[in-house]
């Protein structure tokens, strides 16, 4: 998924100078990464809480352009006012073709009726809701899902078990030890009755 964001330059920085944008409707945001310098930036409010709504855009890359300047980013960190939740400023890293990135990125359960551990009675209790990945921006995948229909009571999925994307790594894993493969879900043993 790919967006493109019109932005202009910020010409003055500071807590005034951010407030005073904020009041003509616009979001303070700055863009660095890739050895370049920082730019400051200045976007519209109401296009990126729309563009917000939707959840996956936290793991996409986006095409800031305008004020002579066209990056391709991801967003890295955003700050919201703690009364009201509008966003007040939003930190972009620029990435690049063969750029490198680490991301969280959420974990999607699908199939948890159809389990066999899920009839016979088991229950499913899930350890991870998201995950960190290392891969290129352009390999970057908004989610991971995780099919459970196959999965029997008694069993646990854990990291190294899951089908991560071409170019896609788990860092927990890049660290060698045993100890960093985590439960990702399992489902409880069903008792018998004697």
């Amino acid at each position: 998924m790919s967006q493109v964001w019109t932005a202009e330059l910020r010409t003055e920085d500071g807590k005034g100078a951010s407030r005073r944008l904020r009041h003509t409707g616009k979001i303070p945001a700055i863009i660095y990464g890739a050895g370049k310098e920082a730019k400051s930036i200045a976007l519209a409010s109401n296009k990126v809480q729309h563009a917000l709504e939707d959840a996956d855009l936290f793991n996409s890359v986006l095409t800031v352009e305008g004020a002579g300047t066209k990056e391709e980013c991801v967003i890295k960190d955003l700050q919201r006012h703690p009364a009201t939740g509008l966003v007040s400023h939003i930190d972009f890293q620029r990435v690049g073709k063969t750029t490198l990135i680490t991301k969280r990125i959420p974990v999607e359960f699908t199939g948890q009726e159809e389990s066999p551990g899920s009839k016979a009675g088991g229950m499913f209790s899930f350890m991870q809701q998201s995950v960190e990945v290392r891969c290129k921006a352009r390999d970057l995948p908004t989610k991971l899902v995780v099919d459970l229909s196959e999965m029997k009571d008694g069993e646990s999925l854990r990291l190294s078990g899951l089908d991560l994307p071409k170019g896609v790594s788990l860092t927990a894993l890049s660290h060698g030890s045993s100890d960093y493969d985590q439960s990702v879900v399992a489902i409880s043993q069903v008792k018998t009755a004697l």
